[in-house]
């Protein structure tokens, strides 16, 4: 009877062993740990590090000060598990040798403008021209490539600062930029982006997170179902700026005022999705009595994973990262094909200091800069 009863006793605990290490094992493969000793290290004589925030219900998202990068966003399907769902690198190392706006802060202009020039009170400035003929997210060396002065508040709020140089990167005046992330308990990611200058200039902040919410690496976007919230877009030539036009989405390729899989007319013959090779166009969202307005919603149906943003600027970015490559090993070992992630780019319109017709991203000196993007995560 004892021999009976202690071979009950070591099945039940090899069963045990067993659910255990397959519940491991399937929480394994959602995420990978990031260490944040692979994070410290020194660039320009500044240190970087890792920062991590948590909210009372388990979501954990980890930034880097290096660019202001989003490192992780770790968030529960409907299965309750946590699967990480933004691309990016599991050492500082692989930020600064990997695509470069992977997660990042971008500015001082995010997005591009026309032949690296514009004019502002009868000057004209001369920026790199790093996109075929164009400036794109800042240039050479702009913010996705800084070392920026972190300060975490608390377990849910982490400032980031930086002083842009007058003259860095092409750019007029000192410019003081802060940023505060914040992971509140109604699971959202809040963004605050404030600026000062002491000399009139130009700025566009935005953060290029590359977002897929079936698990990063795990498959395309394609079937990710989205609604944007504008009537309206901005076609470019086939060097990506804009043309000037503000035309509506109706009965285009870019039409998601109806909730519409990304990958259900990515491919039609349209010549604005060749120029992009898929969607990289700025949509104009419709603006509502609330600063704060909601501009696009995500829903993977795997996971049951929802998404939406809201923002005080007057236009998001849909990017599906069509220039991705599966030569970009990322977390996990994890590749990264062409439309392996979606981005979301709160911001003012691409190329506005050369369209007179575009919200103004002047920013003169005693003028305060501020705008605010929402990510909030949930399950359906």
């Amino acid at each position: 009877m004892k021999l009976k009863n202690k071979l009950t006793f070591l099945l039940i605990l090899v069963i045990m062993s067993q659910i255990l290490l397959l519940f491991c094992s399937k929480k394994g493969e959602n995420f990978v740990e990031i260490i944040r000793e692979n994070f410290q290290t020194v660039i320009d004589g500044k240190t970087t590090d890792l920062y991590t925030l948590k909210n009372s219900n388990g979501i954990i998202i980890k930034i880097t000060n290096y660019g202001g990068k989003i490192v992780q966003i770790l968030v529960p399907g409907r299965d309750g598990n946590l699967g990480d769902i933004v691309l990016g690198y599991e050492t500082i190392d692989g930020f600064i040798n990997g695509s470069p706006s992977m997660g990042a802060l971008i500015g001082r202009y995010a997005n591009r403008i026309a032949n690296g020039k514009f004019e502002l009170n009868g000057k004209t400035y001369t920026l790199a021209t790093n996109n075929g003929p164009n400036h794109l997210h800042g240039g050479n060396k702009g913010f996705r490539f800084k070392v920026w002065d972190a300060k975490q508040i608390d377990d849910q709020t982490l400032q980031l600062s930086y002083l842009s140089i007058d003259g860095e990167e092409g750019y007029p005046g000192n410019l003081i930029v802060k940023v505060t992330y914040t992971l509140t308990n109604e699971d959202e990611l809040k963004i605050d982006y404030y600026a000062v200058t002491d000399k009139s200039t130009v700025l566009n902040l935005t953060n290029h997170a590359f977002f897929n919410l079936a698990g990063q690496g795990n498959s395309l976007v394609l079937d990710h179902e989205v609604l944007i919230n504008a009537d309206f877009f901005t076609p470019t030539d086939k060097t990506n700026i804009p043309t000037g036009k503000i035309t509506p989405v109706k009965g285009t390729p870019f039409d998601f005022t109806q909730t519409t899989k990304i990958g259900a007319r990515i491919n039609n013959d349209d010549e604005q999705l060749k120029f992009g090779n898929g969607y990289d166009h700025n949509y104009v969202v419709n603006k509502s009595d609330d600063p704060l307005t909601f501009a696009a919603r995500v829903y993977e149906p795997t996971t049951g994973r929802v998404m939406k943003v809201f923002t005080t600027e007057p236009g998001i970015q849909l990017y599906t990262g069509n220039s991705l490559s599966d030569k970009d090993i990322g977390k996990a070992g994890k590749k990264y094909p062409a439309r392996s992630a979606f981005c979301l780019e709160t911001q003012h319109y691409p190329d506005s200091p050369n369209q007179t017709n575009f919200p103004t991203t002047v920013l003169n000196p005693g003028e305060e800069f501020k705008s605010i993007t929402v990510y909030k995560f949930s399950v359906n």
